[in-house]
């Protein structure tokens, strides 16, 4: 069974850091786009960053770049999201996926049309 179970969020004041993780199990992630997404209440789902693990390339929505750092651990197939200097506008259920296939995450980001695998979700709160 192809599953993504996200891990690693809580409460956190502003200004403070969370890392994220985002398993892969059922199948090898190293092929194809991880991204990581996020949802806050009344809104629509968002596209953070994405990672392609078979060239190392990566991609941040503006919002995030310089605070936000993805990577991926081919050998626990995890993927991990470190998130500083958190802002309370950060605050959000966060989800992983898998796109099944290829797509150049450096040229087209993470677009939640391209992912076919969504994990369970972790929700990150920032006080402020």
């Amino acid at each position: 069974e192809v599953q993504l179970v996200e891990s690693g969020g809580g409460l956190v004041q502003a200004g403070g850091s969370l890392r994220l993780s985002c398993a892969a199990s059922g199948f090898t992630f190293d092929d194809y786009p991880i991204g990581w997404f996020r949802q806050a209440p009344g809104k629509e789902r968002e596209g953070v960053s994405c990672i392609s693990s078979s060239d190392g390339s990566t991609y941040y929505v503006d919002s995030v770049k310089g605070r936000f750092t993805i990577s991926s651990d081919n050998a626990k197939n995890t993927v991990y999201l470190q998130m500083n200097s958190l802002k309370a506008e950060d605050k959000a259920g966060y989800y992983c996926a898998a796109a099944q296939h290829y797509y150049s995450v450096k040229l087209e980001g993470p677009d939640p049309a391209r992912y076919d695998v969504w994990g369970q979700g972790t929700q990150v709160t920032v006080s402020s």
